[in-house]
């Protein structure tokens, strides 16, 4: 007859603790750089970001104005923003693809594009093309842009772009306009060659907040769109992984596979009967009470051993008086108490009493255990 051992709670508490608290401080540690941050995010034109080549400051500007500021960072949240009464403000339109760039301008009242590149040019503006590049600095207007009358001599510079029939502002030194203006089916589309004057570094300078208020607050919503280069949706080029497998590959794996297949039936197969074989030490059943014994005594699981002898003994109780495994306390008291004559509660304090707290404790137990299965069997 053997018994399952396994540890208390206690002892799996004391084992356990310590890792639990690293990893609840590590959690702690991060909710509390997560609250720390709250919403500031980073990078260029973020407007969310207090960097100096951050958005905050022309965001909340334009939220005093009464602008719903509506921030998207993919694709599909960009599709759900925009609208007739909305501004479409792009940072990054060289990473959208011609045809989603142009559902969106199709969509927007009007648009602005910040610093776009060959591959916007190319496939959406194909009549702009750019005109060197030059530093930034303060430039003045020198067109009839209604938004750059207004705010007059900016902070810009960048890429110069040029285009028959569009209007061009703040000329470079090439001479292409560092502010270009087309006229859409429904609105505008206006392009700039630099980042300069959105942002919270330059954007107290020259006319650079009411060329910004001018060219994104002329309509009751703005979509901020952020394009990420990890937006699937960007990516019409993406394909499954399974696609770029060449067939000879499956062809060889399909081979390799019933390769190992054949080889693992060929040397799966029977070699004659089972044969058993007697186990080459035999160990007394007094050895291993006595080496349980002393694990017990070594962990001092005084408590946990007094357990095991009460289980035990009620077991053969049960077994000596007829009742079921099953039996309920109650009814092995009882009957314990019946066949020996012993009050109940001394039968109880017996089979069912605390935990014994240290060895003397444990051996009084096992001598009173003994006793009562002693005086239980007697007919």
């Amino acid at each position: 007859m053997s018994t399952a051992v396994s540890p208390d709670l206690r002892r799996i508490w004391r084992g356990a603790r310590v890792p639990l608290a690293l990893v609840a401080l590590i959690f702690a540690a991060a909710a509390v750089l997560l609250l720390g941050r709250g919403e500031q995010t980073h990078g260029a034109l973020e407007p969310g970001s207090y960097e100096p080549d951050g958005a905050h400051a022309l965001a909340k500007l334009l939220r005093d104005q009464g602008v719903d500021v509506r921030t998207a960072r993919t694709m599909a949240e960009a599709d759900d923003a925009i609208g007739e009464d909305a501004t479409l403000l792009v940072t990054q339109p060289d990473l959208v693809p011609a045809k989603r760039l142009d559902a969106l301008r199709e969509r927007a009242a009007d648009v602005v594009l910040m610093t776009p590149g060959a591959p916007t040019l190319d496939d959406s503006l194909p009549l702009v093309h750019p005109v060197g590049e030059s530093e930034v600095g303060t430039l003045d207007p020198r067109c009839t842009v209604a938004a750059a009358i207004a705010a007059g001599d900016v902070t810009l510079g960048g890429i110069g772009y040029a285009s028959p029939g569009a209007r061009s502002c703040y000329p470079g030194e090439d001479g292409g306009g560092t502010l270009l203006q087309l006229a859409d089916a429904g609105g505008t589309t206006t392009l700039l060659g630099s980042p300069a004057p959105l942002t919270n570094a330059r954007l107290a300078e020259q006319g650079n907040a009411a060329l910004a208020l001018h060219l994104l607050g002329p309509h009751p919503k703005l979509v901020w769109y952020l394009p990420s280069a990890t937006d699937p949706a960007l990516d019409d080029t993406r394909k499954p992984i399974f696609d770029l497998i060449p067939d000879g590959w499956y062809y060889g794996a399909t081979q390799a596979f019933i390769a190992v297949a054949l080889l693992a039936l060929w040397r799966a197969r029977r070699l004659g009967p089972v044969v058993t074989e007697p186990l080459p030490v035999v160990v007394r059943a007094a050895e291993t009470a006595e080496g349980r014994a002393r694990l017990y005594r070594r962990a001092k699981a005084a408590g946990h051993a007094g357990e095991t002898l009460r289980e035990m003994a009620r077991a053969r109780l049960r077994t000596t008086l007829g009742l079921p495994r099953d039996a309920d306390p109650a009814a092995l008291v009882a009957s314990v108490s019946t066949r020996t004559g012993r009050p109940p509660n001394d039968v109880g304090a017996v089979l069912y009493g605390p935990p014994v707290p240290d060895d003397p404790a444990l051996v009084r137990l096992a001598g009173e255990l003994d006793t009562v299965e002693r005086e239980a069997g007697r007919t």
